[in-house]
């Protein structure tokens, strides 16, 4: 029997897959825990509807990722903190303070776990950091350490 799979299973394919299963496995098991569906032109068309819904979805989440990125490389971010002798930093610069001002400054917010800044910031000056928007989509932010 072929079948239409549901979800992903295990040794057997993934979500929207076309597999040929025996008649009992397809009938005790996979049709039963709703893992799948029988072949016929209904599914089918669902099957291809799905897909292009999708690929839409896909396409709209690259754009807006990319529309961020322009965004955000248009201006820098200026962050300030406390210094002490010879400009050095009491701490450091998070992530989550820069999200803070990027969110006031630019008026938009991501999540701080995108930004891959590799060591926190110790130091005044002008940092690049990428920032991952999506998986084909890396911005690079510019972020001034101040003093206040």
């Amino acid at each position: 029997m072929e079948v239409i799979l549901l979800e992903d299973v295990k040794s057997l394919g993934k979500k929207g897959d076309r597999v040929k299963v025996s008649d009992g496995y397809a009938r005790n098991m996979l049709l039963p825990q709703k893992k799948a569906v029988e072949v016929n032109a209904k599914s089918l068309n669902d099957l291809r509807a799905q897909k292009l819904r999708e690929e839409k979805e896909a396409r709209e989440k690259l754009a807006a990722a990319q529309e961020l990125k322009s965004k955000i490389e248009e201006k820098p971010v200026t962050v300030y903190a406390k210094t002490g002798e010879g400009g050095r930093i009491f701490g450091s610069v998070s992530t989550k303070e820069i999200a803070t001002a990027v969110e006031k400054q630019l008026g938009f917010s991501f999540d701080k776990k995108k930004m891959q800044l590799e060591e926190p910031i110790k130091a005044l000056g002008t940092v690049i950091i990428p920032v991952k928007l999506h998986k084909d989509v890396t911005a690079q932010l510019t972020v001034k350490v101040t003093e206040c």
